[in-house]
């Protein structure tokens, strides 16, 4: 029995056998579809079409995410850190609106989050050739989170200031009619989006529109810089291994078992 749920382990978490290879290419192609009849089912000529066809093909791919779900739960050493994962969250997310739209009339409504279902693509791909890539961007967001939330805080006080100087300067004749309506005009002209439902009338107002949108331009590419400076630093776990169950990449290289859910490391 523990051999069978071994080499289940080893087709659904892992890639490196042809089994494994195979099912993700499978899990992908299907999470696909079931997203591109998801988005044609809200088309409402489609809809009054193939509205059966899309009913019948939507519990397919329910039943056969379920079965997944349900073997990914059955081969873990530990169930617990499968369900309560971010991954395992997305996946019992998306099957539970088809379940309840059969208990409870009205709920169809809900069926628009089975787009979460495209999340999932990204576990597969995290267990394949671009996990490096992923791995070493998220390491370089993590890392930068500090000075990122220095520069967003920078930001804020900026766009309340400069909101508030532009309420006391144009008041309600140009639209600024509160300061947080003042603030949302200023995040909108700071990030040059620029909508055009507000826009200062004064000769002053105008200047300090004209600072904002320098401002702008100035700090636009300051998180890039930042996350690009922290992209340069080499990796400090080259003796680290990946679980392939919870994805924690803290595994040192003798390691049996995780130490985040348990599972065996040595056939993975």
């Amino acid at each position: 029995m523990s051999a069978i749920k071994d080499r289940i382990k080893v087709v659904i978490f892992g890639t490196d056998t042809r089994g494994g290879k195979l099912f993700d290419v499978v899990l992908i192609v299907t999470i696909f579809l079931s997203i591109l009849m998801v988005l044609l089912d809200s088309v409402t000529e489609y809809n009054q079409k193939y509205g059966e066809i899309f009913n019948d093909a939507e519990w397919v791919f329910t039943v056969l995410f379920t079965l997944e779900y349900l073997l990914r739960i059955y081969c873990i050493r530990r169930p617990t850190s499968y369900i309560f994962s971010f991954f395992g969250i997305i996946d019992l997310l998306a099957l539970i609106p088809t379940y309840l739209s059969l208990f409870l009339p009205g709920t169809e409504v809900l069926t628009v989050i089975r787009v979460l279902r495209v999340l999932r693509v990204f576990r597969v791909l995290k267990l394949v050739q671009f996990m490096g890539e992923a791995d070493h961007l998220m390491k370089a967001m993590f890392a930068s989170r500090r000075k990122i939330f220095v520069f967003l805080f920078s930001v804020m006080n900026i766009v309340i200031i400069l909101g508030s100087v532009m309420y006391l300067i144009e008041g309600e004749a140009a639209g600024f009619t509160s300061i947080p309506r003042s603030i949302y005009w200023a995040i909108v002209t700071l990030t040059t989006v620029g909508y055009g439902d507000i826009s200062p009338m004064t000769n002053l107002g105008q200047s300090i529109a004209a600072l904002i949108m320098i401002i702008g331009y100035s700090i636009i590419a300051v998180p890039t810089g930042i996350i690009t400076s922290e992209l340069n630093f080499p990796s400090e776990q080259s003796n680290k291994k990946e679980c392939i169950v919870c994805g924690d990449a803290n595994q040192t290289d003798n390691s049996k078992f995780c130490s985040n859910c348990g599972s065996n490391l040595t056939n993975q």
